[in-house]
């Protein structure tokens, strides 16, 4: 990898960027020799039932210049109300690399994962499932920015859908120094089937450059999405894990 790719990327000084609250995944990796964190909780509502689920745990590692490694550990859901089923998700390993820096201000990482079948089958589904996804952003004036992401999942041994198309559009704006607000469109497109639409809005507040709390509310736009969704979370980062001084 090139110098000049390199200086694209974030550094140990930069302000922690993270995947959460929003669907859509950050356009940036973690700094070499950084560990992030981040972690949340939802409460949803789908037909008449209620259920939590958490922590979502993601955990990422920058192990190179514009390279991460991430894992998403198992996340526990079960019915609050109404009845439905309950277990652990899978775990899910995966490779970010940001495409770093191209013309303008666009920012793109590439990012090839696949959720191992460790989780219950009536919560994860069947069998291993690989994804492919491009998150995205543009940062536009007076603290405005678009960003938005593109998702492949793949599962084959799932008969009914053997693929889902997600995409997401969201609108930010740094309100302060540490607090920014956004507004998201997420559609979920299932193969041979209907697709689910939510439309999710919240905000994020850094304390520091390395620790972040969040929180988000999502409605559904029609009969496949959930009626709500609701989630708070808080993310931290551990720097120099690498030796020598943070750059």
């Amino acid at each position: 990898m090139s110098e000049a790719q390199a200086e694209g990327c974030p550094t140990a000084k930069d302000e922690m960027a993270t995947d959460r609250p929003d669907v859509t995944n950050s356009s940036l990796v973690v700094p070499v020799g950084s560990l992030q964190n981040e972690n949340g909780a939802n409460i949803s509502a789908r037909d008449g039932a209620q259920a939590i689920d958490g922590t979502n745990s993601r955990w990422r590692l920058g192990v190179a210049p514009c390279l991460e490694v991430l894992v998403d550990l198992p996340s526990y859901a079960a019915p609050l109300r109404g009845g439905g089923p309950s277990g652990f998700t899978d775990v899910a390993p995966a490779l970010k690399w940001q495409v770093s820096p191209l013309p303008g201000k666009l920012e793109l990482s590439i990012v090839a994962g696949v959720a191992l079948p460790t989780g219950a089958v009536e919560i994860a589904g069947r069998g291993a499932q690989p994804y492919l996804q491009l998150p995205w952003s543009y940062e536009l004036q007076d603290g405005w920015g678009v960003s938005g992401m593109f998702t492949g999942f793949f599962r084959p041994e799932d008969f009914t859908a053997r693929s889902i198309t997600e995409t997401t559009f969201v609108l930010e704006k740094k309100l302060t120094e540490r607090f920014s607000a956004f507004t998201e469109y997420v559609g979920d497109y299932p193969q041979g089937a209907s697709p689910s639409q939510l439309w999710n809005s919240g905000g994020e507040y850094h304390l520091d450059r390395t620790q972040q709390v969040d929180f988000h509310v999502g409605i559904g736009l029609n009969h496949n999405a959930p009626t709500y969704v609701a989630g708070i979370g808080y993310s931290f980062r551990l720097d120099g894990l690498f030796g020598g001084p943070a750059k």
